[in-house]
């Protein structure tokens, strides 16, 4: 009997001996960078789709000057990319660590913050040249990204420090919503607006990561993947991630892509305003349940549903009178999420087209 316990923790031992020489190794391969860190630009030629602004950086990177600057537009288009690329092109590898402080001011937005990080990191000195003996710009760069997210005390006390510190320091302030901060700062910086991407420029840049992964794609799941993505480059990489690794060794389709962003399939919209157009009532309380039934977000339904309206063949009027509609409908839905949520989901699309 000992023998055999002897023997059955022997063999025990063994693979734990295997695992744990094994582990290292194995842990190495399978560390994976996510595709947006991974095919972030590394220069600002590499910035797509935002030609004013990459002439404007490329103009200031090679005089070593840059002014206080405000990035403002939706996400994912390459607001926090662009100035990260920037200063690693003036500062280099060695001192890029040292040069940028990046905050991010939707968690770390209060005044104490401005008055102790950014105050401390801002009145530092700094020489004029690199490690490899190129020129070198004598500031540093202070990135606060979501910066409308900033309390208003916050942005005030910033005012005097971008002031009192602009021999050594550069501020980049980087936000969705520009009518968030206060007027004082905007007038100190230089203000850009990114654009969405444009689907051409979104599908080439999704066929050079397909080809470079080795991914099986077919045309359809790409073209799905800019639609749902709606310009922001962020969401279509995530999302092409997503499904290249639960498709493996398959190839991306439109349906894989529909799963993965959560959205309403097209046949399934054009079916409900098939049966608002021809249909009676009976069969359009029919299909809403059966959409109620599959889960979908009633905002994504009724985005969708407005984007279907928009392409359909009717008159300006017939349009203006259906999203009118909408909009009601949207404000009673958020009534009955907010005072009876059970009674909310079935009713809201059937008042669409009463």
């Amino acid at each position: 009997m000992q023998a055999f316990l002897k023997g059955a923790t022997a063999q025990s031992t063994k693979p734990q001996k295997d695992k744990a020489t094994a582990g290292p190794s194995t842990e190495k391969k399978a560390k994976a960078v996510p595709w947006v860190e991974k095919y972030r630009p590394k220069c600002v030629d590499e910035v797509a789709f935002q030609e004013e602004v990459v002439a404007v950086l490329k103009k200031s990177l090679e005089g070593a000057d840059l002014p206080n600057l405000l990035f403002y537009g939706p996400p994912g288009t390459g607001k926090t990319s662009t100035i990260l690329a920037a200063a690693r092109e003036l500062f280099g590898p060695e001192l890029y660590r040292q040069r940028v402080l990046e905050l991010n001011a939707s968690d770390e937005r209060g005044i104490q913050v401005v008055r102790e990080k950014v105050k401390n990191f801002a009145q530092l000195t700094v020489a004029g040249t690199r490690p490899d003996g190129k020129p070198c710009p004598p500031f540093k760069i202070i990135i606060l990204d979501e910066a409308d997210s900033m309390t208003a005390p916050a942005q005030a006390a910033l005012r005097r420090t971008m002031e009192k510190e602009s021999r050594t320091t550069r501020f980049c302030l980087i936000c969705n919503y520009i009518s968030r901060i206060i007027e004082p700062l905007t007038s100190r910086c230089s203000k850009f607006r990114f654009k969405p991407l444009a689907n051409q420029i979104q599908e080439e840049r999704l066929l050079d990561i397909c080809e470079k992964e080795n991914l099986k794609y077919t045309k359809e799941g790409i073209t799905a993947l800019v639609r749902v993505s709606e310009g922001d480059l962020r969401k279509a990489i995530t999302f092409l991630q997503s499904a290249a690794r639960l498709n493996v060794d398959k190839e991306i389709t439109e349906h894989a892509i529909i799963e993965i962003a959560g959205v309403v399939p097209p046949k399934v919209i054009d079916n409900l305003l098939n049966i608002c157009f021809r249909g009676t009532f009976e069969k359009l309380e029919v299909a809403v349940k059966n959409v109620v039934d599959e889960g979908y977000a009633a905002t994504q339904i009724l985005s969708q549903l407005h984007e279907a309206i928009i392409e359909q063949d009717l008159s300006d009027k017939q349009k203006s009178a259906i999203t009118e509609k909408m909009a009601v409908s949207l404000i009673q839905c958020f009534q009955k999420v907010y005072h009876s949520p059970k009674t909310f989901s079935v009713q809201f699309p059937i008042n669409l087209f009463r």
